[in-house]
């Protein structure tokens, strides 16, 4: 017996702040698995001043109310013409979900205080007539929480079966912006999730692209440039000092921490370095953080996800650094990698709209589950579901033929 059964467009622009992700899901509940069926996704840019002014407006530049309620305004439309690409392109949708631009994510002493995402939902509302849930993050630190990595909601529910398989524990691993991991372990003693931000991924390595290579690349494409350099032992050393990498989880970070500056400090008085040497140990950063974590929790398989799996020279050097068979992709368990945050977000607001707490404690560190969200009603009044009964447990990724 299926219930709650929606169709949802999920919306977001991570920490690479490139362009916004699309994607449009069916979910519905069997019992107490969530099923998930994947209808399309589609990656929409930024355009290239509305690009540059997001990126002139991030720390530790500075800004101005006035300049962030333009950005909430440009991001906002930029992401009502993509719900409406979306939804040409895959279909209506009863409602969207939206995960909007992160621009600054207060962290004091490992403490998250406050978090800021723009592109303000009523754009989307009244270009689409659908209703929006929005503003995500918020109620998970009012409740003490990180308010991140929201992807351990979906990570908990879908790596289930794959940990009580193995009988070890499975991490999933986004490679976004920031990299994320989310450890899932099932065991006949105990069942523990546990999900944080280990550090930069494609964050430091964006903008040291631009910076080498004087604004002509946006990105290391193809890991062109850290496939041809060497890692400079004294520049990784310097940046592994970070005392984020040493701290405790939950933590959660972003460009907050990870920006030109921080760059910057990292290079201070060590000999100049060739472009590819710092590409190679930027990368190398990555992989040595996301792998020390790993081996922290005993992880066996990892599954990743996000932009960073595109580039050759970060998933060779995971694969250095992580047990020889361990590494594989979301696509090789049926959820598309490009797309999995858009999927992300677009169960966030499942849950949201069918009443049910989208956050995990164990994962954010929050004082107990919470109900996320604010609502924006489309064309029509709002008119909600009851609230689905029971605890959902698991997550089912489904063919894309069995939605109907």
């Amino acid at each position: 017996m299926t219930s709650h059964r929606f169709r949802v467009l999920g919306l977001l622009s991570g920490t690479s702040a490139d362009g916004i992700d699309v994607a449009v899901a069916e979910l519905h509940a069997e019992a107490q698995t969530v099923v998930l069926t994947p209808l399309g996704t589609l990656d929409v840019p930024y355009p290239a001043k509305l690009r540059t002014a997001l990126l002139d407006a991030l720390p530790p530049q500075p800004s101005s109310a006035e300049a962030l309620t333009v950005l909430d305004t440009r991001i906002g439309q930029a992401f009502a013409e993509a719900a409406t690409r979306g939804i040409a392109e895959h279909g209506p949708v009863d409602f969207i979900a939206s995960l909007g631009q992160t621009v600054f994510h207060w962290v004091e002493d490992g403490v998250a205080l406050g978090t800021l995402q723009l592109g303000q939902p009523a754009w989307i509302a009244e270009r689409t007539g659908v209703p929006v849930v929005a503003d995500l993050r918020i109620r998970d630190i009012t409740a003490g929480g990180q308010g991140a990595p929201l992807a351990s909601t979906l990570d908990a529910l879908w790596l289930r079966d794959l940990a009580e398989q193995t009988g070890r524990p499975v991490a999933a691993l986004n490679l976004g912006g920031i990299a994320n991991i989310t450890v899932v372990t099932i065991t006949a003693a105990a069942e523990d999730v546990l999900a944080y931000d280990t550090g930069p991924a494609n964050a430091l390595l964006d903008l040291a692209a631009a910076r080498v290579t004087c604004g002509a690349r946006q990105a290391d494409v193809d890991g062109h440039l850290a496939l041809t350099g060497s890692i400079r032992t004294d520049l990784l050393d310097r940046l592994l000092a970070d005392p984020y990498f040493a701290a405790a989880p939950p933590k959660s970070t972003g460009k907050e921490h990870f920006h030109s500056a921080y760059l910057d400090t990292a290079l201070s008085g060590l000999p100049s370095l060739r472009p590819e040497d710092l590409l190679a140990t930027l990368t190398e950063l990555t992989a040595v953080t996301v792998a020390t974590a790993c081996r922290r929790h005993d992880v066996a398989t990892v599954v990743a996800s996000g932009g960073g799996v595109a580039n050759p020279a970060v998933i060779a050097a995971l694969a250095r650094h992580l047990p020889a068979g361990s590494l594989r992709t979301s696509n090789d368990l049926g959820l598309p990698s490009a797309g999995k945050e858009a999927y992300l977000t677009a169960l966030l607001g499942w849950l949201s709209w069918c009443g049910v707490p989208a956050t995990l404690p164990s994962a954010t560190g929050a004082r107990g589950t919470r109900l996320l969200g604010a609502l924006t009603p489309g064309v029509q009044p709002l008119s909600l579901p009851a609230p689905l009964r029971g605890a959902v447990t698991r997550l089912r990724v489904a063919e894309t033929g069995a939605a109907r």
